[in-house]
């Protein structure tokens, strides 16, 4: 038994062919170290020579340890556990929306692994951070790999991908300070009016969840649930906690945690699956029929709107339950690879112009950064035969051919690899329109973001004011007056407190022009400078 990395049980060595111990150090190459300590100089105090094979390859296996960071959801923890079905979607049997078999036979259990992030961050950047979190689930299906690739929050600030990378580039750090300033998330959301709903949540408590454990999952995109006859329904995607609960944070509380520890939500799940306090989500989908729907005042394609649960109700469809932590980090959680285009039979797109995009864009940085053969990589490969006509590549670690390895091509008639039977009738959607760039019809921008505000609590509204204050209140004074139009016209008492404040803050905005961070990291920065230690040179 290991107990903090020690071995605690005392068990004869094993003896190997070779006169070496199961603990006997060896190179990549297999071969015993004898000296891990100096390398091999003229004397004892050098020169090296270029034959040190050992720390040769010791130091440039070293500096190639990292992988390409992700752009986004760079900040990760992961675990693995299982999904049970209910076999049911509410009431109803599940077949009479889809044909996936994940969903049929309750009890039926399917290995998963959970990827849960943060958005904007790097790599080491701290969990306290008003951010977006990821909530990326592989099932493992007998049909092969789904991935249901979302966030914690349900709903997303922009609703057409060809502003995603804009976006980015607005929340991350100043490509010249390196220094990450509201003024210029402001500044793109200041232009971005159907950003208010999602700005509304992320600067209220919602922003900043308590850990990864007591928070909601969605994913956020509109997909299509088929069934047996082709036909299709739109779907919406929910994890509801269940035994552990929903926890956010306040400002203050983050910064106090922040303080002692900037990987709290990191330890928080290894430790609970590790004393088998295992959490559980149940997973709830919204259905809806597949057409426009011109009954409703918003376009339920647009991600930055909520399907009413009072006409879409969240319908139970089975649990989840993580239950084992990763046995290597960079193997299991660094390496996971996701895309919103992982769907199997019976599952499938919607015209969601967002899931569109993220379908090309997720698998394409996976290719980026892990490698072409990044689904050979055991935690992303599937726990099913995989058989293609795919070849080679960087990294290839076995060919996954048919009964005859000699044909890498189809159709063939020389034993090469055939198409499979049909599950089920195909999901034909027609469309008759004109190939044009234009903007969804019913934008709708503030009504939702209004309903938010007013359905939180009054200590939510007030955190809500604080941090929209202490962040806008560096940025232009145009950048404001747009931001408090856009409060406005999702609610005016909304609109008048985030003017209010501005117009306390003024002074210290002053005070402070020219700075390239938020009020509150303004205060760190002089804090450091005038309460540092003098100390003499040595």
């Amino acid at each position: 038994m290991w107990r903090g990395g020690i071995n605690v049980e005392h068990e004869d060595k094993k003896k190997t062919g070779t006169g070496e111990t199961e603990e006997t150090l060896t190179n990549r190459q297999g071969h015993p170290v004898v000296d891990n300590q100096n390398i091999r100089t003229v004397g004892n105090r050098g020169p090296a020579t270029l034959e040190n094979y050992h720390f040769i390859e010791k130091i440039s296996h070293f500096d190639r340890e990292r992988i390409p960071e992700r752009v986004v959801h760079a900040r990760g923890a992961g675990a693995h556990g299982y999904f049970e079905t209910y076999g049911k979607v509410g009431d109803e049997d599940v077949a009479k929306y889809t044909r996936a078999k994940v969903f049929k036979g309750a009890g039926k259990r399917t290995p998963v692994f959970v990827r849960f992030s943060t958005v904007a961050g790097a790599k080491e950047s701290p969990e306290t951070a008003r951010d977006p979190r990821g909530f990326a689930v592989k099932f493992y299906t007998e049909d092969g790999n789904w991935d249901l690739v979302g966030n914690n929050l349900k709903i997303f600030f922009i609703r057409d991908p060809l502003k995603f990378p804009d976006m980015i580039h607005a929340f991350k750090p100043d490509p010249v300070t390196n220094i990450q300033n509201p003024e210029r998330m402001f500044d793109f959301v200041s232009k971005t009016p159907e950003a208010t709903h999602m700005i509304t949540f992320l600067f209220s408590p919602w922003g900043i969840p308590a850990n990864y454990r007591q928070m909601q999952g969605s994913g956020v995109n509109t997909y299509k649930w088929v069934n047996e006859a082709g036909e299709a329904v739109l779907v919406k995607y929910h994890w509801e906690p269940l035994k552990q609960g929903i926890r956010n944070l306040t400002q203050k509380e983050a910064n106090e945690i922040q303080g002692m520890n900037t990987s709290h939500a990191t330890q928080d799940l290894y430790e609970a699956i590790e004393k088998g306090d295992y959490p559980e989500w149940e997973l709830c989908v919204q259905i809806m029929s597949d057409d426009e729907h011109p009954e409703l005042d918003f376009d339920p394609l647009d991600d930055t709107k909520l399907w009413p649960q009072d006409q879409f109700p969240f319908l139970p469809v089975g649990k989840m339950v993580l239950n084992k932590n990763p046995e290597n980090y960079f193997a299991e959680v660094e390496q996971a690879a996701f895309g919103t285009g992982v769907l199997v039979d019976g599952l499938d797109f919607s015209d969601d112009k967002m899931l569109q995009g993220r379908t090309f864009s997720y698998s394409d940085t996976q290719r980026y950064r892990v490698g072409a053969n990044y689904l050979q990589i055991p935690i992303n490969k599937p726990k099913k035969r995989v058989a293609t006509n795919q070849r080679d590549g960087q990294h290839a670690h076995y060919v996954d051919d048919g009964r005859n390895p000699h044909v890498n091509y189809e159709p063939s008639m020389l034993d090469g690899l055939k198409e499979a039977e049909r599950a089920g009738a195909d999901h034909q959607p027609a469309y008759n329109a004109k190939l044009i760039k234009q903007p969804i019809d019913r934008k709708n921008d503030y009504g939702q973001a209004g309903d938010t505000y007013r359905s939180f609590e009054d200590w939510e509204r007030d955190e809500l004011i604080s941090n929209l204050v202490d962040a806008l209140s560096v940025s232009h004074p145009d950048i404001q007056k747009a931001m408090i139009g856009h409060f406005t016209k999702a609610d005016e008492e909304y609109g008048r407190r985030v003017a209010e404040g501005l117009e306390k803050a003024k002074q210290k905005m002053d005070q402070t022009a020219g700075d390239t961070g938020s009020a509150a990291a303004k205060k760190a920065a002089d804090t450091a400078k005038q309460e540092g230690h003098e100390a003499d040179p040595y």
